[in-house]
């Protein structure tokens, strides 16, 4: 059973690689045998990421993507269309925090376009490729708040309730042309993103006590959700969004 979660010979660009989940799922894809291509608004050569990446002898390619910039977002896409990876990870997100009536207009535009809208544009041209060629793996990172709504953080809430839909909706025109489009919605990850909420005392208390699991989820806790979504053995698997949330949603 375990070829079926054997990566070897594939690709996967990873965007969001440079931290926290998406250089978790990076290094998972690469212990499973895939080469990575990694993306971050801010990703030098030479990255933790790389080395531990390269260090399982694995090759990585690294790129310095601002996903809030349209141009820039479409021009790297199309170059992706043109090298047509095995896998995608759509993982790059951001966050403000502001009560709905006093969020900042720019605040809403820029978390829409960095987490829903530059998304589509890499998709649409990458699963466009793997449509063409007859297979590929797309995985979005969605969210708890793909759910629910959150509180204090309306433009998230929305860009994740937006993955939710285009996971379901990419996946009804790609699933009969080989391409499985897929999502994983975290839980409440001890993360950079969730800083504020882990330093909040009332926050951090509420947040632990309705996780079954009694713990932050942790980055390495989304290397086998994201190798299984992106291995054979997840084949007849289209448009899921699977939570890894120590048990929250079941609560």
């Amino acid at each position: 059973m375990t070829h079926m979660f054997d990566l070897s010979g594939k690709t996967a660009l990873v965007t969001g690689a440079k931290r926290g989940i998406g250089r978790g799922m990076a290094e998972a894809l690469a212990a499973a045998g895939a080469d990575i291509i990694g993306v971050s608004a801010t990703l030098a050569p030479s990255s933790e990421v790389e080395q531990a990446v390269t260090g399982m002898g694995r090759s990585f390619t690294a790129h310095a993507v601002d996903f809030s910039d349209r141009a820039a977002v479409s021009a790297f896409a199309a170059e992706m269309a043109d090298t047509a990876p095995d896998i995608l990870i759509n993982n790059a997100g951001t966050i403000k925090r502001a009560p709905a009536a006093e969020h900042p207009n720019d605040w809403w535009d820029e978390v829409i376009e960095v987490n829903l809208s530059a998304q589509f544009v890499l998709s649409k041209a990458v699963g466009g490729a793997m449509a063409n060629r007859g297979s590929g793996k797309i995985i979005f990172t969605a969210s708890l708040l793909t759910f629910q709504g959150g509180i204090t953080v309306p433009g998230y809430a929305a860009s994740k309730g937006g993955i939710g839909q285009l996971t379901k909706a990419l996946a009804n025109e790609w699933a009969g042309k080989g391409v499985n489009v897929n999502a994983i919605a975290p839980g409440y990850i001890a993360t950079d993103n969730t800083q504020a909420l882990q330093d909040d005392p009332d926050r951090s208390k509420a947040i632990l006590e309705r996780i079954p699991a009694g713990r932050w989820g942790e980055p390495a806790d989304f290397g086998g959700p994201a190798v299984f979504l992106a291995s054979d053995a997840a084949r007849y698997v289209h448009g899921e969004i699977l939570t890894v949330d120590g048990g929250w949603m079941g609560r």
